[in-house]
């Protein structure tokens, strides 16, 4: 029983109709477009390169239709090339520690960011959580110049001009038990004294970390990009499409002479 890309939905709008059917003779169209693709953006592709080769006849509606087939499996070969980019970064995240490692190799001091964040973070992100950080550390920094005045209110003064989620570190700090502190820790105290030590500290140390961090993203993502590919995969994917390009190119030079031999004839 033959076959056309009329079991294909049919598109709306009276010129793609009369286009498309123009391939009535197509046997391969049905069995191109698998069923989790994109049916309608195959029938978009043959409709224009039947506008752009007008084919006339069962031999030129083939080529045309096989000319169609063999883009869409280019198309379906850039999907592979990505599938295996983001299995192999899958591999790669799992021992993130080791990639994060790597890439700051030539760094002194450790991160705990992880190429999770820095793979999955974009750079308009990436500048925003640095934003941030410089508002909040702007915030503390005046904060600290309030404690280090001569207000008779510097504690609720700086302790009001902190962040909400610094306030609330803060609160967790006064509210440990001194079974819970290190060795070197001393209890955290509700004043002046307590507030400076805890900024100075905990909360201006933890900013230069974090921006030591967030800076060194680019580099561990890099890194495991690096590590995610596999040559080996991507290297069978390029000889499919160097495959692909020599169909393609034939079936084009055999569709065009057809043409040229049809004109020399005479033929419409």
């Amino acid at each position: 029983m033959s076959t056309s890309v009329s079991n294909l939905p049919a598109p709306t709008g009276g010129t793609e109709v009369t286009r498309f059917n123009a391939l009535k003779h197509g046997v391969l169209s049905r069995y191109t477009v698998l069923p989790w693709e994109d049916a309608e953006e195959y029938r978009s592709l043959v409709i224009s390169l039947t506008a752009e080769y007008t084919p006339n006849g069962p031999t030129e509606e083939h080529l045309v239709e096989e000319l169609a087939g063999i883009l869409w499996r280019k198309r379906r070969l850039r999907l592979a090339e990505a599938a295996a980019h983001r299995r192999g970064l899958e591999a790669t995240l799992k021992p993130y520690k080791e990639t994060a490692k790597a890439a700051l190799v030539h760094e002194s001091g450790a991160t705990s960011e992880t190429a999770t964040d820095a793979v999955r973070t974009t750079e308009s992100e990436t500048e925003e959580d640095l934003a941030d950080v410089a508002a909040d550390e702007a915030m503390t920094r005046r904060a600290l110049e309030l404690l280090n005045s001569r207000l008779n209110d510097a504690y609720e003064a700086a302790l009001a001009r902190l962040r909400e989620d610094t306030r609330g570190w803060w609160a967790d700090e006064l509210a440990r038990e001194p079974t819970e502190l290190g060795e070197d820790e001393v209890p955290a105290t509700a004043d002046v004294e307590g507030l400076r030590r805890f900024i100075e500290r905990d909360v201006l140390t933890w900013f230069e970390k974090r921006k030591q961090e967030i800076s060194r993203r680019p580099l561990i993502r890099g890194q495991a990009f690096g590590e995610a590919l596999d040559p080996d995969k991507l290297e069978r994917l390029g000889r499919y499409e160097v495959h692909l390009d020599r169909k393609l190119e034939r079936t084009l030079s055999m569709l065009l002479r057809l043409k040229d031999l049809k004109h020399g004839r005479g033929e419409p």
